[in-house]
C-alpha cells in the first residue's frame, strides 16, 4: 500500500507570456530532475522564476525537487506560491498533499486532496491517495469510499482492490476483504501479498485450512516470504498441528534471525507439546531480541509456574508489569505465585490491582476469594465468589467454593444450592456431588445424599465407597 509518489513534473511546452529564456531554464531543470540531479534542477527552476516570477509550473516543479531532497518545508513554500498564482492548480494541491503526508500532517493532506478533487472531479490519483490518507487516520469507511471511486475509473486496478481489502479487514468485514483480495488475485495472480492477506481474513473466520492454502500459495510465489510462514504457523497452531507450526516458525527464524515474534510463537507451540524447557528458551530468546516484549515475560512466567518455579514466575510477571502497568493478567498471575508461596496479603494486593484495571475480571475475584479464605476472612471470601458469579453466571468453581464456605458455616441449605448450581453447569463435577451428599446428610436427607455419593462413584471417585459403606447401608 503506497501513495502515488510519481509527482507531476510539468513538461516543457510553448506557453504564451513565458520568455524563451525562462522556458530554456525550465527545460534544463526538467532534464536534471529526470537525471535525479535535484539540486541542479532547483538552480535552473530558480533562474526560470527569476526571469518570470509568475511561472507557476516552475514553482511546482521546484517543489518536486525539494520534495525529492526531503526538504518538505521548502517544497510546500513552492506549492503555496504556485497555488497563489493559480488557485485552480489541482496538481499543485496534489503535490502539496504529498509533502504534508511526509510531515505526518494527514488531515492537511486530505484537505489538499479535497481541493484538488473539487477542481478536477476526475482526478483518480487524488482519490487513491486520499483513500490511503484516510486509512492512515483509521477512517476505514472513508478510505473504502475513495477506493471504490477509483475503481469506477480503473476497474482492473489490482492494487486498489488490495487496498480496499485492507480497509475492509480493519472494519472486520472479513468476507468483503476476501472478495477484494480474490479480485486482486484474479487481476494479478503473482501478488503474494494478496494471498497472504486473504489468508489473514480466512483465519479471522476460523477457516484455518483455507488460510493455510493461501499462505502456502504466497510462499510458492515468494519462498522467502517470512510473514506468510509465520501466519501459516499460527493457523497450524490453531489446528493443533504444533510440529507443523514449529517447522514454519523455524523457517521464519532462518529468514529473519532477529524475529522476536517467531521465537515467541515457537515457544507457544513447544509449550503445547509440553516441551517446557524449549518453550522457556524461546521466550528467553524473544526477550533477548526485544527486552520490552511484555507478553514474552508473561508467557515465560506461565511456563515457570507450570514447573512450580513460583519465584521465577513472579519475577517474570513483575517484569511484564513494569513494561505494561495495565497488564491485568500479569497482576492476576503474580497473585497466583504469591498465593502458592503463602504470601496471601501480597496475592490480594495483586488481585486488587487486576480488578482495578478490569472490574469485570471474574477470575481475579475468584482468586482473591481463595486468598481471603486462607486469611480466615470467610465473609470477604463469599463476597468475592458472589461477584465472580455475577460477572460469569457459568462459573462452576465459584459456586462450588462458595458452597464449601457455606458448609463450613453450617449453612447446609445454602451449600446445597451452590453445589446444585455447579452440577447444573458441569454435570460431571465429582466433588460437587460428593460435597452435596455430605450437606444433605447433615440435613438428614440420607437417601438423597446417598444418590449423590453413588453418582460420584459412577463418575470415577473410588474413594467415595467408604462413605457409601458408612451412610448408605
Amino acid at each position: 500500500m503506497k501513495k502515488i509518489l510519481v509527482l507531476f513534473a510539468i513538461l516543457s511546452m510553448t506557453l504564451w507570456g513565458y520568455s524563451q529564456k525562462a522556458e530554456e531554464y525550465f527545460d534544463a531543470g526538467l532534464i536534471k530532475y529526470n537525471q535525479k540531479d535535484y539540486a541542479g534542477s532547483i538552480t535552473d527552476y530558480t533562474k526560470a522564476i527569476e526571469i518570470d516570477p509568475a511561472y507557476k509550473d516552475a514553482y511546482n516543479n521546484r517543489g518536486l525537487s525539494w520534495y525529492m531532497l526531503k526538504d518538505y518545508t521548502a517544497a510546500m513554500a513552492d506549492y503555496n506560491k504556485a497555488i497563489e498564482i493559480d488557485p485552480k492548480y489541482a496538481r499543485a494541491y496534489f503535490n502539496r498533499a504529498l509533502a504534508k503526508s511526509a510531515n505526518k500532517d494527514f488531515k492537511g493532506e486530505i484537505n489538499d486532496y479535497d481541493k484538488a478533487l473539487e477542481i478536477d472531479p476526475k482526478y483518480v490519483k487524488a482519490y487513491k491517495n486520499r483513500g490511503l490518507a484516510k486509512y492512515d487516520l483509521e477512517d476505514y469507511t472513508g478510505a473504502i469510499a475513495d477506493y471504490t471511486k477509483v475503481l469506477e475509473f480503473t476497474p482492473n486496478d489490482a492494487d486498489i482492490y488490495y487496498d480496499r481489502g485492507l480497509a475492509q479487514y480493519e472494519l472486520k468485514n472479513y468476507n468483503s476483504a476476501i472478495a477484494d483480495y480474490t479480485r486482486a488475485i484474479e487481476i494479478d495472480p503473482k501478488n503474494e501479498s494478496s494471498y497472504n492477506n486473504r489468508g489473514l481474513a480466512q483465519y479471522e473466520l476460523d477457516n484455518y485450512k483455507t488460510a493455510i492454502e493461501d499462505y502456502t500459495k504466497a510462499i510458492e510465489i515468494n519462498p522467502e516470504y517470512s510473514k506468510a510462514y509465520n501466519n501459516r504457523g499460527l493457523a497450524k497452531y490453531e489446528l493443533k498441528d504444533y510440529n507443523g507450526a514449529i517447522a514454519d516458525y523455524n523457517k521464519v527464524i532462518e529468514l529473519k534471525p532477529l524475529s522476536a515474534d517467531a521465537y515467541y510463537n515457537r515457544g507457544l507451540a513447544k509449550g503445547s507439546l509440553q516441551n517446557y524447557a524449549g518453550e522457556i528458551a524461546d521466550y528467553t530468546k524473544a526477550i533477548e531480541i526485544n527486552p520490552k516484549y511484555s507478553k514474552a515475560y508473561y508467557n515465560r512466567g506461565l511456563s515457570k509456574y507450570d514447573m512450580k518455579d513460583y519465584n521465577g514466575a513472579n519475577a517474570d510477571y513483575t517484569k511484564a508489569i513494569e513494561l505494561n502497568p495495565q497488564y491485568a493478567d500479569a497482576y492476576n498471575n503474580r497473585g497466583l505465585t504469591n498465593y502458592e508461596t503463602e504470601k496471601y496479603n501480597s496475592a490480594i494486593a495483586d488481585y486488587n490491582k487486576a480488578i482495578e484495571i478490569n472490574p469485570k475480571y471474574a477470575k481475579a475475584y475468584y482468586n482473591r476469594g481463595l486468598a481471603k479464605g486462607k486469611l480466615q476472612d470467610s465473609k470477604g471470601e463469599i463476597a468475592d465468589y458472589t461477584k465472580a458469579i455475577e460477572i460469569n453466571p457459568k462459573y462452576d468453581r465459584a459456586y462450588f467454593n462458595r458452597g464449601v464456605v457455606k458448609y463450613d458455616q453450617k449453612d447446609y441449605t445454602g451449600a446445597i444450592t451452590d453445589y446444585t448450581m455447579a452440577i447444573e453447569i458441569n454435570a460431571n463435577y465429582i466433588d460437587a456431588y460428593y460435597n452435596r451428599a455430605l450437606a444433605k446428610i447433615n440435613l438428614g436427607l440420607k437417601d438423597s445424599g446417598c444418590l449423590d455419593f453413588k453418582k460420584a462413584l459412577e463418575l470415577g471417585d473410588t474413594e467415595v465407597q467408604s462413605m457409601i459403606d458408612k451412610y448408605c447401608k
